[in-house]
């Protein structure tokens, strides 16, 4: 689906215009007597200073100053020079470069940078930077718009890239549908390596980008592969069905990209042919696609234990507010729970003021055990590590752990106890409500995500609000309620 670079030099002068850029600009760098400063840190970004230096070209209207700066710059770094500068230079920023705003550069920005800059272009425009992309980032880029710039821009595409948008855009959302690519290079079995490398020679129309060759049935169903450097190495008059590779990892179209990811790391796939519900070959997925699909998942699991949305700096702040705010009052109720525990002991804590500075270390140290042991359980259920097989394995393994570790924090405690308030039984009751809610934090930690996989929801989107609810309550009961049943108080 790639295609050569659409000039938008016309464009590019009518957004200088309305931005007060003035399109001719005289004087080089050279001129100006300014050095361009090196543009890569040690730590693989952007200097600071480079960064500062494009933004005060912007504001001064030197955009071909602006151009010779950025002109050598990787794809990548373009995109991450308009995730740095701040959101009034954007748009003038990409003025200033438009012949260099590849379709590469817009499918590595951040999501919400390249929306903020897509609403300030046409559907023509859109569909200009769509024809360069490969189906995959084409998808990606056409599905963030709205109803009726998407319906702007799959109009002025052309018909075969029109459909083959909307075919993947009907699979469901993050299915290898959606991430496959078209382009890809099929022979059928009874062709010989002679054929094979005619054909690859003879049409230009086929991918350059491939690193192995898909045979087909008849009916186009895929029955083995043929890498490269095998094809090269075999003599002309060899069939391809002879010297191809039979066992392949097929990939469902509807397949999530998550079992997708999983299944690339476990048979360790640099591709993988795609089928549709009747077997055919219809795309196929390169590894190169599941390192942002490895990537994204890890960092979406890890925000929703927090409950930060989607933990994007460059996310509008109002849409960060309602991610976040949902969790928070969610965590405000189940805080009440606690709250209402401490309340019926009211009684035995005035009696024993002591109680109120050790109750915080129980719930605290029994909700970083649970929290340790979740992260562990959540990461297992996203890998497949744990299944319906080694379920009662894992909750008995961190049972074992859970109690171990609290022996280890009851002795520490209680010795700290014992030597702050020289109370045998104050210190035998804050060792025995830390170990028991330990093993309490532990158990939650397996049992709650393990609850919400099998209920069918993502474990890792409120697993931590109900596992600090478990170890706050448990953790103020068991300290308090051994407290008064023991005597301690007095009562």
């Amino acid at each position: 689906m790639k295609k050569s670079t659409i000039d938008n030099a016309e464009t590019a002068m009518d957004e200088q215009e309305k931005n007060g850029l003035a399109p001719d600009q005289p004087d080089s760098l050279e001129e100006r007597g300014s050095s361009i400063p090196n543009s890569q840190e040690e730590e693989n970004r952007l200097a600071s200073e480079f960064v500062r230096q494009i933004v005060s070209l912007i504001e001064e209207g030197d955009n071909q100053a602006v151009y010779d700066m950025v002109a050598p710059l990787h794809p990548a770094d373009i995109a991450e020079l308009f995730a740095q500068a701040p959101v009034e230079i954007r748009r003038p920023l990409a003025a200033a470069i438009t012949d260099l705003m590849s379709g590469e550069v817009i499918s590595e920005m951040n999501e919400w940078v390249r929306e903020d800059l897509l609403k300030s272009l046409t559907g023509q425009e859109v569909a200009n930077i769509i024809a360069q992309l490969d189906l995959d980032d084409a998808v990606v880029i056409v599905s963030e718009l709205d109803a009726q710039k998407q319906q702007e821009t799959l109009q002025a595409l052309s018909s075969e890239d029109r459909a083959a948008i909307e075919r993947a855009l009907s699979f469901p959302l993050e299915s290898a549908g959606r991430m496959m690519q078209r382009n890809l290079v099929a022979v059928h079995e009874n062709m010989s390596v002679g054929d094979v490398i005619h054909y690859l020679r003879q049409n230009d129309d086929l991918t350059t980008d491939f690193w192995e060759v898909f045979v087909v049935d008849p009916s186009h169903r895929p029955i083995g592969t043929c890498k490269l450097s095998k094809l090269l190495r075999m003599p002309r008059h060899a069939l391809i069905q002879d010297i191809m590779q039979p066992e392949q990892t097929l990939i469902p179209v509807t397949m999530d990209q998550e079992e997708v990811a999983l299944r690339f790391q476990k048979y360790g796939l640099i591709s993988a042919a795609v089928v549709d519900e009747s077997g055919r070959l219809v795309g196929m997925i390169t590894v190169d696609d599941i390192i942002h699909i490895i990537r994204d998942e890890a960092d979406e699991d890890i925000l929703k234990l927090s409950g930060a949305g989607d933990g994007d700096i460059n996310e509008p702040v109002l849409d960060s507010y309602k991610s976040r705010v949902r969790w928070l009052i969610t965590n405000l109720g189940t805080a009440l729970v606690a709250s209402t525990i401490i309340g019926f002991f009211e009684g035995t804590i005035a009696r024993m003021v002591e109680l109120a500075t050790l109750m915080p270390i129980v719930a605290g140290v029994g909700g970083n055990a649970g929290s340790q042991t979740m992260a562990v359980t959540v990461r297992a259920l996203a890998t497949n590590q744990l299944t319906a097989s080694n379920c009662v394995r894992s909750i008995t393994r961190e049972l074992r752990i859970a109690l171990l570790n609290g022996l280890t924090v009851a002795c520490v405690l209680g010795a700290g106890t014992w030597l702050v308030f020289h109370n045998v039984l104050l210190t035998e009751v804050i060792a025995l409500a830390i170990m028991s809610n330990i093993i309490i934090g532990g158990l939650a930690g397996v049992l709650v995500p393990l609850t919400f996989d099998r209920a069918g929801s993502d474990p890792a989107v409120a697993s931590s609000i109900f596992v600090t609810m478990t170890t706050d309550a448990m953790g103020f009961l068991t300290f308090l309620g051994l407290a008064t049943v023991s005597g301690l108080t007095g009562a």
